[in-house]
């Protein structure tokens, strides 16, 4: 039991930033409950809460994850001390007062979260207006500013130019050339080199643009021209696509200060 158990946080969202959030506050005691599409759209699947979607269970740096089936259900587990992912595209009804809503789908447009959905409510990146649709917008572009919590006005727009790592930024991110079903000939942190190829769409090859560590990798399926599918880390590190990134973190401590100014009530 700790001073935060009563504060259910619901994040929708469980994809590698996202997980950074939900790991900030699992750590310190929070209870928390993360809602997933059916098919999450996830490429850090190594490091991500939703990934228990497919796989029934995952454990991110060493807290673990299970799919649950109802709100009832999830309340239960998330007790526990461990994070249920519940399959729900809407905002369900809990059968305990949601404290804190978090929107970390990174959908980079305004959907469907409200600044009336639960007694505070945090978006992460552009998309946001603190004091519009959300009590506090946390910084997502990298940079000094990066995890800083925003309490009046937007994040960072979106620039569309993936962040840098080792040196590289555009061309470390894969994108689906075509519709198509989607499998993979590499697995994660295989260390691969430039035009390797690393699957295919519709039979069509998928090649990596750099050489690196495969980073990410969207779960084989249908997949539809533009989408993101994939990340080669230049940086050559296997053992780094099994923990929470940098990124990750820094958005998940803005994303704990919030909550906390908001519980204290502290002056801004």
């Amino acid at each position: 039991m700790t001073v935060f158990s009563e504060c259910l946080v619901v994040v929708r969202g469980g994809g590698d930033v996202g997980s950074g959030v939900v790991w900030r506050l699992r750590k310190v005691g929070f209870p928390v409950v993360v809602l997933e599409l059916a098919r999450p759209l996830t490429v850090r699947r190594t490091v991500a809460f939703s990934s228990a979607v497919w796989d029934g269970r995952v454990e991110v740096d060493g807290i673990e994850g299970v799919l649950v089936e109802s709100p009832e259900e999830a309340i239960v587990v998330a007790r526990r001390g461990v994070v249920p992912v519940l399959v729900s595209e809407a905002v369900p009804e809990f059968p305990v007062p949601v404290s804190v809503l978090v929107d970390a789908r990174l959908a980079k447009q305004a959907l469907d979260t409200r600044i009336d959905q639960a007694p505070f409510v945090v978006g992460l990146g552009p998309g946001f207006v603190a004091g519009a649709d959300c009590d506090a917008v946390i910084e997502t572009m990298r940079g000094h500013r990066l995890g800083s919590v925003i309490w009046d006005g937007p994040a960072f727009p979106n620039t569309g130019v993936p962040g840098e790592l080792g040196g590289a930024s555009a061309e470390r991110v894969l994108h689906a050339h075509a519709d198509g079903h989607l499998t993979w000939d590499v697995g994660f942190g295989e260390i691969v080199e430039a035009g390797q190829q690393l699957g295919t769409i519709g039979g069509t090859p998928v090649t990596a643009k750099i050489g690196g560590t495969v980073r990410g990798m969207i779960a084989p399926g249908h997949v539809t021209a533009g989408l993101k599918i994939g990340d080669v880390d230049p940086r050559s590190d296997a053992g780094s696509i099994r923990h929470v990134s940098d990124k990750a973190l820094s958005v998940g401590g803005g994303a704990l200060e919030a909550i906390l100014v908001w519980m204290n009530d502290t002056s801004r």
